[in-house]
């Protein structure tokens, strides 16, 4: 068994965690809108005007800040109007991206601003820039947020809808540079800058603009970006054209022709893909070094509004609806993650990961009326208390730190600390050396199984799943813990 030490000052206080970090993603894809957000009026599942309630709650109880929607690479072939007005007048479209599918536009505008309101999660919506118009885009802006008259809100009042929504958060296309248009970065960021004029804003609500960012480490791409806002070394304030740019980033255990399985995987594979999952640290850290030189007040936003686990679909299911499982080992990649991300939470204002419900890393798997909740929708919960909270630094020191994780919070005077043992066989004591402070009264839980392939399906929900942690003791110093292998701990409590 190992042992490390986490120095955690309580009374120096880092940049703010954004809600937003714990964002979510809803493409039409297989079955995450239809089957999964989405059963229609008429079908003998709970719902609210066709929205499925057990999803709804389920979601609202990780306290949700946001939702993308509706892709993706389906973004750059969706076409706003074709989803407004009476359902049986829609035009019915093809998903060429998502397994060659009819789409019937049953679900769009204003069944996705509905499913927010339920949610209490604002609205990220992705605008088409691939086979869409400058024109198209603006008109969905004024459809959505315009008060007044005029002739998108004569259309929208017509539709049902007389006040405005507000939508704070627009996409200015998806992946420009693949299946958003193969674009190169220089073409991609002269559209950023034109579509980003013609997505005003409306009366109070003001947008934040996404650009389509990079893939992976392009940092090229990101550097021809910030070029279009500023200078080198400028001490300027960036030009206002759009407020973040977007990075994706999927966590892989091996090339893209065989991404391995999603539950029959060995030691050699999880830790491969433990390696992966902490190769965003570096991602990060490229992308915010390239943005400080044109942006060193860090107006600009890095949104990683993709990012998850993707492994080769569920044997039997249609290949294009990226159907996989989930197990304990993606869990611990969400709580990787989530701790990479408090680190760079000056520069990081957004994260969704991919996707919500039914596709890739899913917060829920649905099959018909069952709802199973996976094990990464626990890493969520478990760590909701970070949102809108303070990040403490973190200062590890001791043996085999590249197989822990850890991060810290303030909020309203309650202290959350996360920790990770990553080590798939051995327990990991754990010293939380506590400085500036002292917690009282702490409550702890974790979240592990007896293998990292374990995963929770109807009839097993609760294989995955949290339970009371006591294998802690106070100390002069602070906490020791002692953490199972695989396993993810919350450790809670008031600042005393």
């Amino acid at each position: 068994m190992s042992d490390s030490t986490a120095v955690i000052n309580l009374d120096i206080e880092g940049p703010t965690i954004s809600r937003h970090l714990y964002g979510h993603f809803a493409e039409h894809l297989g079955r995450c809108i239809y089957g999964g957000f989405w059963v229609g009026e008429d079908s003998p599942t709970p719902n609210e005007g066709g929205i499925r309630l057990d999803v709804v709650e389920a979601l609202r109880a990780l306290n949700i800040p946001n939702l993308r929607w509706p892709g993706g690479c389906f973004a750059d072939e969706y076409h706003w109007k074709d989803g407004i007005g009476p359902r049986e007048q829609r035009p019915t479209m093809v998903n060429t991206h998502w397994g060659d599918v009819e789409e019937n536009n049953h679900f769009g505008t204003h069944e996705f601003m509905a499913l927010c309101e339920l949610l209490g999660a604002e609205p990220y919506i992705n605008g088409n820039v691939g086979s869409g118009t400058v024109q198209e885009m603006s008109e969905w802006v004024e459809y959505l947020t315009r008060a007044g008259d005029s002739p998108m809100v004569r259309l929208r009042k017509a539709n049902g809808r007389q006040e405005p929504w507000r939508v704070k958060f627009w996409g200015i296309g998806n992946e420009t540079w693949g299946c958003g248009g193969n674009m190169r970065a220089e073409y991609s960021a002269d559209l950023a800058r034109q579509y980003a004029t013609y997505c005003r804003d409306h009366g109070d609500n003001k947008l934040y603009r996404i650009a389509s960012g990079a893939s992976d480490a392009d940092y090229k791409w990101t550097e021809t970006l910030m070029q279009q806002i500023s200078c080198f070394g400028c001490e300027a304030t960036p030009k206002n054209y759009f407020q973040g740019l977007s990075v994706h980033y999927y966590t892989l255990a091996g090339p893209w022709e065989a991404k391995g399985s999603a539950t029959d995987f060995d030691t050699d594979d999880y830790y491969r893909t433990i390696a992966a999952a902490r190769n965003i640290d570096r991602i990060l850290t490229g992308h915010s070094t390239v943005m400080d030189v044109y942006d060193p007040g860090r107006t600009v936003g890095l949104v990683l509004d993709e990012w998850g686990t993707w492994w080769d679909v569920e044997p039997g299911t249609n290949p294009g609806f990226l159907f996989q499982q989930n197990t304990l080992r993606d869990a611990l990649v969400a709580s990787t993650h989530f701790d990479i991300f408090h680190k760079h939470a000056a520069r990081l204002h957004m994260a969704n990961i991919a996707q919500t419900v039914n596709v890739l890393q899913a917060m829920i798997l649905t099959d018909g009326d069952a709802l199973v909740l996976t094990p990464t929708y626990h890493v969520f919960e478990m760590n909701k208390g970070h949102q809108d909270a303070t990040s403490l630094t973190v200062h590890l020191k001791g043996e085999q730190l590249d197989l822990f994780s850890a991060s810290a919070s303030v909020k309203d005077g309650t202290v959350l600390i996360s920790l990770s043992n990553l080590d798939a066989e051995e327990p990991a004591r754990m010293t939380l050396d506590l400085r500036g402070g002292r917690i009282g009264d702490p409550v702890a839980r974790v979240l592990t199984a007896g293998r990292l392939q374990d995963h929770n399906a109807p009839g097993t929900a609760e294989t995955v799943a949290p339970r009371p942690f006591d294998d802690l003791k106070a100390t002069d110093r602070g906490l020791v813990l002692t953490l199972p292998p695989h396993s993810f701990v919350t450790v809670e409590g008031r600042l005393a």
